[in-house]
């Protein structure tokens, strides 16, 4: 399986990701990985734990769920996750290759075999032209491959601060599910 086969470059509204109900998705996704017996970590900047707590509330859990951690600031996504400073200067805490990296450092760190990352902009405020609110980047890493992906949720103008964030888990789980699937 190559991840770049599963995890296109970019999902908007039309894409069916977008849609479906996240607790069965979260269940599907811990059903999966208890099956075959495999883990994963989160690693979230703008969802704040909502990976994890979804994750989490799933029985069973806990004989999947390896680490979940918050990394809000730059300097966290740094220290705990190892993303280059060169790569948030560059191109920012919202960012693909910012993305890309959580998610190796995250591998690299909890040696799941499902590492799940997010960072993005939940609003209402911070958004600009060039990064209007709703704009979120997931990584994966699985089987000894990392990918990154843009989730444009702006495209969802009837979504608040606390849509944007449920709206990723939903997308972010329904990517997790087709990688278990392949």
């Amino acid at each position: 399986m190559n991840i770049s086969e599963i995890i296109k470059p970019e999902y908007g509204k039309n894409d069916q990701i977008m849609y479906g109900d996240l607790d069965k998705t979260v269940a599907d996704v811990v059903q999966l990985l208890m099956e075959n017996r495999l883990t994963v970590s989160t690693g979230e900047s703008l969802t704040g734990g909502l990976l994890s707590e979804r994750i989490t509330s799933v029985s069973g859990a806990s004989g999947v769920f390896e680490l979940g951690i918050c990394t809000y600031s730059d300097l966290m996504k740094q220290n705990m996750l190892h993303v280059p400073s060169d790569i948030l200067l560059q191109h920012g805490a919202v960012s693909r290759p910012t993305a890309y990296e959580m998610a190796k450092g995250l591998r690299q760190m909890s040696k799941a075999s499902l590492c799940l990352t997010v960072t993005g902009l939940a609003g209402p405020g911070g958004g600009s032209t060039i990064l209007p609110v709703g704009t979120v980047y997931a990584g994966f890493a699985y089987q000894n491959q990392v990918a990154a992906t843009l989730l444009k949720l702006w495209e969802f103008p009837e979504l608040d601060r606390e849509g944007v964030r449920r709206k990723t888990a939903l997308c972010v789980f329904q990517l997790a599910k087709q990688l278990l699937l392949a």
